[in-house]
């Protein structure tokens, strides 16, 4: 591994520029107030915060324009948009489902956590219509539309029961689907608890995290396909029918996988890229000591509808120790005829990589700014990375909101595909 840049200053590849950068302000200035995932519609770019969602115009990629913060506190506050409709994820037990609350503990049976859902018909000035509570809150959220578009689906991760919660007991082997009618989103809510573990999953005790529920799902719509990374296990689930999701394929990597943590299709919906987020995002593990196989990619095939393990990926810089470094969100870049995607590493940066060949991924381009400080590991760098209608956009944990161009002909196809909505966790077809 070769050694990144110090503190203050930036190593970057040739081929990527960063455009713009919009700081923290206001309501989400401080260091505690944690900049979180990206969700795009048209004109406009929403940034989730541990305190509440700031709205962005990107019309002009290299001048972004912050348009309005909306302060409603509630770990991570994770975001999606789809038509006029924007959901958040809350998984930190709340006094009240408001806006105004405060945190309370979640041995307190009236305590809330769950999913919001605010109206966005104007994209500047968001409106809370509804709230549904889910069992452990909502760590990440991932829609699935109905067929006919008169629904949204929202399917809730969340993990870690105990028995001293009410609303969060063992063992937590399910998701939660809350149905949101597009025409009355005030009246969504839960239909169904699936069991995506009726045998148990990973009992771990060992390198691997015990499976009790799942960090993030995605899902390929179109398709009738997610992927789920499920703490100690990987998945492939059936959700042709909507309200009922169904596991068809699971897998284990007790050597090297310490927290399955996201997932990637590839376009053709043939191969899933999983994250491991060694440590939880908090520790650095992008050094010689954790090595280049822990806290990476595993890229896997899918081969009659079973996943098969071809190879690992890893940025190739090695970070200081006082810096927070794994893999993290990213997004495929709509390349024909390749496989090719963008990733936050937290502050070991962004990375563009393709894994045309799964057992021979290479990185294409990268950006990296030098430790929030050399003197203790602040909580920072990139939480998404994400390629919207030829940029790539990186919510920053503590530095804001960036902006970079990539010239690259690898990736120069990618520049005439647009689209008017992205979520990632709800893969399109390019």
């Amino acid at each position: 591994m070769v050694e990144a840049a110090p503190e203050g200053e930036v190593d970057k590849s040739k081929n990527i520029t960063l455009l713009a950068n919009i700081p923290k302000s206001g309501a989400f200035a401080a260091e505690g107030a944690f900049q979180t995932d990206l969700a795009f519609q048209g004109d406009y770019a929403f940034q989730g915060n541990y305190d509440g969602l700031s709205v962005y115009d990107i019309r002009k990629p290299h001048k972004p324009q912050l348009v309005t913060q909306v302060v409603c506190p509630g770990s991570q506050n994770d975001i999606s948009v789809y038509g006029d409709l924007l959901v958040l994820s809350v998984d930190s037990s709340r006094s009240n489902d408001t806006c105004d609350n405060v945190g309370q503990s979640a041995t307190i049976k009236e305590s809330w956590e769950g999913i919001r859902v605010f109206d966005i018909s104007e994209p500047t000035a968001p409106q809370y219509v509804a709230s549904v509570e889910t069992r452990c809150g909502s760590h990440t959220h991932t829609l699935a539309p109905s067929k006919d578009g008169k629904d949204v689906y929202v399917y809730v991760s969340s993990y870690s029961p105990n028995a001293n919660f009410p609303d969060c007991q063992p063992p937590h082997d399910l998701i939660s689907v809350v149905k949101v009618p597009v025409d009355a989103p005030e009246t969504a809510a839960v239909v169904s608890e699936p069991v995506l573990f009726p045998d148990g999953g990973n009992p771990s005790g060992g390198y691997s995290s015990t499976t009790s529920g799942c960090h993030d799902l995605t899902a390929y719509p179109a398709k009738d396909i997610a992927a789920g990374a499920c703490m100690g296990d990987g998945v492939l689930i059936d959700i042709s029918d909507r309200e009922n999701p169904v596991v068809t394929e699971q897998v284990r990597d007790t050597e090297n996988f310490a927290f399955w943590h996201s997932a990637t299709f590839n376009n053709a919906g043939t191969k899933v890229v999983f994250t491991d987020e060694l440590g939880g995002g908090g520790g650095p593990t992008c050094n010689p000591t954790v090595g280049d196989v822990k806290g990476a990619d595993g890229i896997y095939d899918i081969v009659g509808g079973k996943l098969e393990f071809r190879s690992y990926f890893k940025i190739p810089r090695t970070q200081a120790n006082t810096e927070n470094c794994v893999a993290h969100n990213g997004s495929l870049i709509p390349v024909k005829g390749r496989d090719i995607m963008v990733q936050a590493w937290y502050q070991g940066g962004i990375s563009v990589w393709d894994f045309t060949d799964s057992a021979n991924p290479e990185e294409i381009a990268w950006f990296d700014r030098g430790p929030l400080s050399e003197e203790r590991l602040i909580l920072g760098g990139s939480w998404s990375a994400y390629w919207y209608n030829g940029h790539i956009y990186s919510s920053d944990i503590q530095m804001g909101f960036d902006v970079f161009k990539v010239n690259d002909p690898r990736v120069a196809r990618a520049n005439g595909v647009t689209s008017d909505e992205l979520n990632v966790q709800s893969q399109t077809s390019y």
